[in-house]
């Protein structure tokens, strides 16, 4: 099957005057094989991910039984949100779930990754919650944002006289945590979260698996799609392997100021695969310290945006504002629906010129020109080419870039699999909402947050 394709030609010179040369790329030849037998050797859990039929039969198992509900609700936040997002908005079409169902045919999708009332309440009003599959997702059990959704799902489902077993599905630890104890006390269905998988990770395992059978989408592809990138990224040679070469290149621009990483899609539907770019690539490179110990305050920020939207409120910035960004974009070759402009005005030239041409035409020619604006401007600046939206492809993507990532935290030395910085602001929410056990850290806050002289307009 024709997979996705990594066009790097415009970050290397003389194509970008800014751009990287072969022979930093050789140079590096010997760490980046090293590095990609060290990943493979300490096999970290997405690794293997592809290769465990366990996480689809799982989720197949129960594919009748999901697919009985009027509706599926995700209640997870982070990695165990942004995966099914990215999922439903490119495996689907973008007015899903207003969709008459007979057309849709499966259950509508919504996915609450945030504790917002006005965005909760406006979910809760489109759903029968006697019709509905609530899955609440969870490692530990623990996370402020999912279980307080978790309550009020069931608070609204004990109102409707329905029993929890019926329609509540956690996906959690194997053995331990607050939701398995649930689970195992009340008889409620679980599926697996694989204790060696981070959040972030986990789009392929029963953490992304649920909804996306829940919206049809055919999981088996795109594990396909991840094993056959699977067979390329192991690859040694840097100049034969997409997410080595990618991350080399990303972190010799890092070091010559490059701090931001913009993905642009030119496609609605894959725009919140750049949403998912963006925590993986945050959340596993932004570190204090590296594995030696030393303060190193590393990571390169990730922005996303949208074409050709975008070129109206942030190119101007892109193409005249600091060197310190490289550029991404997601170019899609083929659309799913074709519209054409009609020929009207044909007398007016400043409008005739579009009559009879393709919006897909006209949105991959803007990409276009954005391109080689950016490199008139000495922008560096690369594609990834999807032939089309389909499950085998958005399963390379995903294992490419959780790939580049591993390469990408080698190279800085640093743990790219820990989240240390997240864990205080926990904390402190645990504390200030009255969680056992938090009573001094909430006297702390309390004390320090009183303290301050207030600067208040």
């Amino acid at each position: 099957m024709k997979g996705i394709k990594f066009d790097f030609t415009n970050l290397f010179q003389p194509n970008v005057e800014t751009g990287v040369t072969e022979d930093q790329i050789n140079d590096h030849k010997d760490k980046i094989k090293s590095i990609i037998e060290e990943i493979i050797e300490e096999k970290p859990g997405f690794m293997s991910v592809p290769f465990n039929r366990k996480w689809i039969d799982n989720v197949l198992d129960i594919k009748n039984l999901v697919q009985s509900f009027e509706s599926v609700v995700v209640l997870g936040i982070g990695g165990s949100a942004l995966g099914n997002q990215a999922l439903q908005t490119a495996l689907n079409p973008l007015n899903y779930n207003s969709m008459n169902s007979c057309d849709r045919k499966t259950p509508k999708v919504f996915i609450l990754d945030n504790v917002d009332p006005d965005f909760i309440a406006s979910v809760l009003d489109q759903i029968d919650p006697k019709k509905t599959l609530f899955n609440v997702i969870s490692k530990s059990g623990t996370t402020a944002e999912a279980m307080s959704n978790y309550l009020i799902a069931r608070g609204i489902l004990e109102t409707y006289g329905v029993k929890p077993s019926k329609n509540l599905l956690f996906t959690t630890d194997p053995e331990n945590g607050i939701l398995r104890k649930i689970a195992e006390e009340e008889n409620i269905r679980c599926l697996e979260i694989p204790p060696e998988v981070g959040g972030r990770f986990s789009v392929l395992t029963p953490v992304g698996l649920l909804s996306a059978v829940a919206g049809g989408i055919d999981i088996i592809d795109l594990f396909n799609g991840a094993k056959d990138m699977y067979d390329k990224v192991i690859n040694t040679d840097v100049w034969e392997n997409p997410a080595a070469l990618n991350a080399l290149i990303h972190y010799i621009l890092y070091n010559d100021g490059y701090n931001i990483s913009v993905m642009m899609s030119y496609s609605n539907r894959l725009l919140l695969l750049a949403d998912w770019y963006r925590q993986l690539w945050a959340e596993s490179l932004g570190k204090k310290v590296d594995l030696d110990g030393k303060e190193v305050h590393v990571g390169q920020t990730p922005v996303k945006a949208l074409g050709a939207t975008d070129q109206h409120s942030q190119v101007q910035l892109y193409n005249e504002g600091p060197f310190d960004k490289v550029f991404t974009f997601l170019k899609l070759e083929r659309f799913d629906r074709e519209i054409t402009i009609p020929n009207i005005h044909c007398d007016i030239p400043e409008l005739n010129y579009l009559g009879g041409k393709r919006l897909s035409n006209l949105l991959n020619t803007e990409l276009t020109g954005t391109e080689y604006a950016l490199v008139e401007h000495k922008r560096p600046n690369m594609k990834v080419i999807f032939p089309a939206i389909n499950p085998y492809n958005i399963g390379q993507f995903f294992f490419a870039y959780e790939f580049q990532t591993a390469v990408m935290g080698k190279l800085l030395n640093i743990n790219t699999y820990d989240q240390p910085g997240v864990e205080l602001g926990k904390k402190v929410t645990y504390a200030l909402m009255g969680r056992k056990g938090y009573e001094n850290m909430e006297k702390e806050v309390m004390s320090k947050l009183e303290g301050k002289k207030q600067v208040i307009l």
